[in-house]
């Protein structure tokens, strides 16, 4: 019975020793260990560590301490870093491909050209990283918070930002995405306030119930977007592609749509009022009940459109071109149609303006 007791005693303190030289191992001896075939970390500490090339393909760093850490061009395919503190961490052409990065903490890190393919970086904190060129195709991103992070010109092709049943809350608010590659991702419920989509690519991408609310998507393709209950009060959208976009029962009041087009969109009940739509192409779009009171639609083309129970108090239509728009019990008592096309229109009491 004591020799078992004291065996027993060993193990457990041998344990304890493995335990202590794991955490607090260097660079090297990681390296070495890994090279042995080791691959289990562990709770490993190695702050500011350099790891500069790294080959730790399918590394298992789960809650390590790699805050600062030096890991330019290192490989960590398929890596598990399950919440690894990478805080300000070099990471620039590191390979995160597929990698488990759920909960991580990846605050003020620079991630500049990351390959981070297929990772699941559900639940991160990327606030104030540095993710300009990175690629993050097909990147599991729901409830990360990425305010105010840099991604100019990364690809997010086919990412998951999807809120569900709001246990998801994905922030982008203030991020710089200009130019970014977002075609067919999913945003869905995504808080993208303040954000900088200057021509940004999401083309087939879902925005439902989003918040852009100020943001900048000017010269952005937003062509065949789903965009319905989402918020873009006060949003630039001067010369962008909406043509055949979904906006049902958007908030787009006080937006700038200066020359954008919106062909064939899909706008029923949408607030646009005191919206600006100067020499916007609305043609053929279904506005029906939508609220463009005080809105500045001069020079605008609505052929085709539309606009059965529209709301057009005050409106500024000079110059538009309405020919064979829809207009039955539209609001036009008070709208400016000073010089505007209205030939073949259906007027509110269904009279057609010859």
């Amino acid at each position: 019975m004591i020799l078992d007791r004291i065996i027993i005693k060993r193990q457990r303190f041998k344990r304890i020793i493995e335990e202590f030289q794991v955490k607090y191992m260097d660079a090297n001896e990681l390296l070495g260990r890994y090279a042995a075939g080791k691959k289990e970390f562990t709770g490993v500490n190695l702050g500011l560590a350099n790891l500069f090339g790294a080959d730790l393909i399918g590394v298992v760093l789960i809650e390590a301490d790699l805050h600062g850490a030096n890991l330019v061009f290192a490989y960590l395919n398929r890596a598990k870093l399950f919440k690894a503190n990478l805080t300000s961490a070099k990471l620039s052409g590191i390979n995160l491909s597929q990698a488990d990065l759920r909960d991580a903490k990846l605050h003020d890190a620079d991630l500049h050209g990351a390959m981070l393919q297929g990772a699941d970086l559900q639940g991160a904190d990327i606030s104030l990283a540095n993710l300009l060129d990175a690629n993050l195709m097909s990147a599991v991103l729901r409830n990360v918070n990425l305010n105010g992070a840099n991604l100019t010109g990364a690809c997010l092709r086919g990412a998951n930002l999807r809120e569900e049943k709001r246990v998801y809350n994905s922030t982008l608010r203030g991020a710089k995405m200009r130019k970014a590659d977002l075609r067919g991702a999913n945003f869905a419920g995504a808080d993208l306030s303040k954000a900088d989509l200057r021509g940004a690519n999401l083309n087939q991408a879902n925005l439902r119930g989003a918040d852009l609310s100020g943001s900048n998507l000017s010269g952005a393709n937003l062509s065949g977007v789903l965009l319905s209950d989402a918020n873009l009060n006060d949003v630039f959208l001067c010369d962008a592609n909406l043509n055949n976009a979904k906006l049902e029962r958007v908030l787009l009041v006080g937006a700038d749509l200066t020359g954008v087009n919106l062909e064939g969109a899909l706008m029923s009940d949408t607030k646009l009022n005191q919206a600006k739509l100067i020499k916007a192409n609305l043609r053929s779009a279904r506005l029906n009940r939508a609220d463009l009171s005080r809105a500045n639609l001069r020079e605008c083309d609505l052929s085709e459109a539309d606009l059965v129970d529209a709301y057009l108090a005050r409106a500024d239509l000079g110059g538009a071109n309405l020919t064979n728009a829809n207009l039955i019990r539209a609001e036009l008592s008070s709208a400016n149609l000073l010089g505007a096309n209205m030939s073949g229109a259906t007027m509110p009491d269904g009279r057609v303006v010859s």
